[in-house]
């Protein structure tokens, strides 16, 4: 009995610590912390730039198979809502952060997963980067939904989820 109830106190902080660590740093209703990374061209982007927007901010790497196993459902997300008229608005966009250290794989992939909106960053540091460590990116893909003011609407949801918000902001 007493090796019983270890076994499952050790089972629930295993648990709860697994919970802890895979909880994101920010949630609905905050403010989404401003930031600056390079393209792979070398330019600067913030997302202070995608202000009035509806921005998914996405988490990936080219190393990473459930990233790529997202690529389409991305492009998909993209085509369908890219230059649309919303409500609040006046547009949505990806920023793609890529975790990464190896730069000519990270373009690679961005080209072979035709991820073809311009709005790719990375500090090439792969989880230590800055951004990933300013949303507490502990696992990817890790994504943001946030809207036009900076406020997050949403961490992590599924495509289905994004489509019914993103549907729901519509003009």
């Amino acid at each position: 009995m007493k090796q019983l109830l270890i076994y499952g106190l050790a089972f629930l902080v295993i648990g709860a610590g697994y919970y802890f660590y895979k909880k994101p740093k920010y949630i609905y209703g905050e403010s989404a912390p401003n930031f600056k990374s390079t393209t792979p061209e070398g330019k600067t982007l913030s997302l202070s730039d995608f202000k009035g927007q509806l921005i998914l901010l996405d988490f990936w790497g080219s190393w990473c198979p459930p990233c790529r196993q997202e690529s389409p459902d991305l492009v998909k997300l993209h085509q369908k809502f890219h230059g649309k008229s919303f409500k609040k608005a006046t547009n949505f966009d990806i920023l793609s952060v890529g975790i990464e250290t190896d730069k000519s794989r990270w373009i690679n992939a961005i080209q072979k997963d035709n991820l073809y909106w311009p709005n790719h960053v990375s500090g090439m540091q792969r989880l230590k980067d800055p951004i990933a460590l300013l949303y507490g990116v502990r696992e990817i893909p890790t994504k943001y939904l946030i809207d036009e003011k900076g406020m997050i609407i949403a961490v992590n949801p599924t495509f289905s989820e994004l489509n019914e918000m993103l549907t729901q902001q519509l003009q």
